[in-house]
């Protein structure tokens, strides 16, 4: 079965979909190449599963990422779509440690996202930056106050309390 036959397939529910593909990610019959060359032209909901299978595979097994992975979703974070960017930033943060020298144009997506309307993209973009913070880079130095500022602004709880515990464990 093609990823394509796959997310055209009306008897399996989008969580079924979503758990196929990140199987064929993990047990390799899936190249992440071809999947990106798939996502890459597909219409927002077929893009935003395919993301959300790298999110659900990549938070199982990061090293299936590589920098073609994480340039996709450094990239699909400025996309309209609201899911495209959730599913986006949480795969940055399942992989952000795999390329601790490359996060700035990943650091600057997300802080934008941070000041989104929509909850569930604030939320995954706290989750991301959240783990960026933690790995103890050198964009620490501009990152912790950024999200401090954030944190401070942010209304809901649940986001603010991804920030802050994020910036607890970078003072320890």
């Amino acid at each position: 079965m093609t990823i394509a036959e796959l997310l055209n397939d009306k008897t399996k529910k989008a969580k079924e979909k979503v758990e196929t593909i990140s199987k064929w990610l993990l047990d390799g019959s899936l190249p992440t190449d071809e999947l990106l060359a798939f996502a890459e032209k597909a219409k927002d909901p077929e893009k935003a599963t395919c993301i959300e299978a790298i999110e659900f595979a990549t938070r199982q097994n990061s090293k299936i990422a590589d920098e073609n992975v994480f340039a996709f979703v450094t990239k699909t974070l400025t996309e309209n779509a609201p899911r495209v960017k959730w599913e986006s930033a949480k795969v940055v943060g399942n992989i952000a440690h795999l390329f601790p020298t490359k996060l700035s144009k990943a650091i600057t997506n997300l802080l934008t996202n941070s000041e989104y309307d929509g909850t569930v993209v604030r939320w995954a973009a706290a989750f991301a930056l959240g783990e960026i913070l933690k790995l103890k880079t050198k964009h620490n130095k501009d990152l912790l106050p950024a999200i401090e500022a954030i944190s401070e602004r942010e209304q809901d709880n649940a986001i603010k309390k991804k920030y802050l515990d994020a910036i607890k464990k970078t003072k320890k």
